[in-house]
């Protein structure tokens, strides 16, 4: 360890539902709000921690009802995404921004070499090492793991105002979320469904999709959803039963492995 982590703090990455027999691998990389004590603040406020900008409010309890719903493992990140967001490689600026949408992020600001290298060794490795070796073992075992990575997104951006309502975001590897935009095409939900909104592989924001899906040749899909239809259980639940609906009918559309 090179000292930003406490051993109280514990591990940066959690896993639930390990033994599950489904086929639906869950990551949710900006689950948490919660700072390494090392890191503090990071010169923020109080509203800008508790804001969009730290994590995806509403994005692992929807994970969480989804592992229920579908007997699915869960991976998620224990830090804030200001910290490490470990949906960037190391070598994005992403990775440790020093801006957030409107936020200047001051602790992030003139790091040294070594204090980049101990968020990277501390947090993203542990979770990278984490998801790969989940896909690794269900593959070597005969299974085949779909990967969905789960993410929420703010109403008002720059602020503009989102209309889209959900995001089905994919990379070079369409098939799942073709799937799940064709029974949304069919649905009487009435969500506002689109592909690679409110944002898109230009935007870098497929990296877990690329590293842990299409590197394994497995099914994978990037959910993004407006968080305000999840502020509370009864918006999460309403989310989490669409949601379950379009992942098993389009993993039943896949052709067998």
């Amino acid at each position: 360890m090179t000292g930003l982590l406490t051993e109280a703090e514990g591990d940066p990455v959690a896993i639930e539902n390990a033994q599950a027999k489904g086929e639906f691998l869950f990551v949710c990389e900006h689950a948490s709000n919660r700072m390494p004590e090392s890191l503090g603040t990071l010169g923020l406020s109080k509203d800008a921690l508790e804001s969009h900008v730290a994590w995806d409010p509403g994005a692992l309890a929807v994970s969480r009802l989804l592992c229920e719903k579908l007997d699915g493992t869960l991976i998620h990140q224990r830090f804030s995404r200001l910290a490490y967001d470990c949906n960037r490689p190391p070598e994005s600026d992403a990775a440790m921004p020093v801006l957030s949408e409107v936020y200047d992020v001051p602790g992030n600001r003139s790091m040294s070499a070594a204090e980049r290298r101990s968020r990277v060794e501390e947090i993203y490795l542990p979770f990278h090492e984490a998801v790969t070796r989940a896909v690794a073992d269900r593959k070597a075992a005969g299974r085949r793991p779909v990967l969905v990575t789960m993410h929420s997104f703010t109403p008002i951006y720059f602020g503009k105002p989102r209309t889209v309502e959900l995001g089905i975001l994919h990379d070079a590897d369409g098939r799942l979320a073709d799937g799940m935009l064709a029974a949304a095409a069919i649905g009487e939900a009435g969500y506002d469904v689109r592909r690679n909104e409110p944002y898109g592989p230009a935007d870098g924001v497929t990296h877990s999709l690329i590293e842990y899906g299409i590197r394994f040749g497995v099914p994978n899909v990037m959910i993004e959803i407006r968080n305000d239809l999840i502020r509370d259980k009864i918006g999460q639940r309403v989310m989490a039963d669409y949601l379950a609906g379009l992942l098993a009918k389009s993993v039943a559309a896949l052709p067998a492995h």
